[in-house]
């Protein structure tokens, strides 16, 4: 199991969303998945029943999903976002132009995001690190996974809304 304490924050909204989701996961998506499996496995030979690998399969993604929920919601911080004042930051919205091109995206984790149609960078993302704490009209470059360049100046930082 990870060790990352990485502390995210979110929306109350989104916490509560979140919480939900876990509660369910945890209860009856559990209970869901053994019946599955259970009927998967009364069919016969395990070596070749697709239906009880598929039903594994979907139980290995859910697990994941439910510690990847507790952690978050374990180590986040709740509340409303964080007010802009000019400067990037976790839970700001970010318009800035990117090799050129002018972007608006979210800083923070992706769940917070919930319905809107911002993209969402991490704060540890390459792009997310590179920008933390620059000031409207500050610029910098960040390296891409790839190892280029990309040039990223800050045009506006606004509050996140949800």
């Amino acid at each position: 199991m990870s060790t990352d304490t990485t502390v995210t924050w979110l929306t109350q909204q989104a916490y509560d969303r979140l919480a939900a989701e876990l509660d369910t996961l945890s209860n009856f998506g559990r209970v869901d998945i053994a019946k599955k499996i259970e009927s998967a496995r009364e069919e016969g030979d395990l070596k070749e029943n697709s239906g009880y690998h598929a039903a594994k399969e979907e139980q290995g993604k859910m697990e994941a999903r439910i510690r990847t929920l507790i952690l978050l919601l374990r180590n986040a911080e709740v509340g409303h976002a964080p007010e802009s004042n000019g400067i990037v930051a976790p839970g700001t919205v970010i318009t800035a132009t990117i090799a050129g091109d002018e972007s608006r995206f979210l800083i923070g984790s992706r769940e917070i995001g919930g319905n809107s149609d911002l993209d969402v960078f991490s704060e540890q993302s390459p792009l997310g690190s590179a920008i933390i704490g620059l000031k409207v009209g500050g610029s910098t470059t960040y390296t891409t996974p790839n190892g280029k360049q990309i040039a990223v100046e800050i045009l506006n930082v606004e509050t996140f809304t949800g």
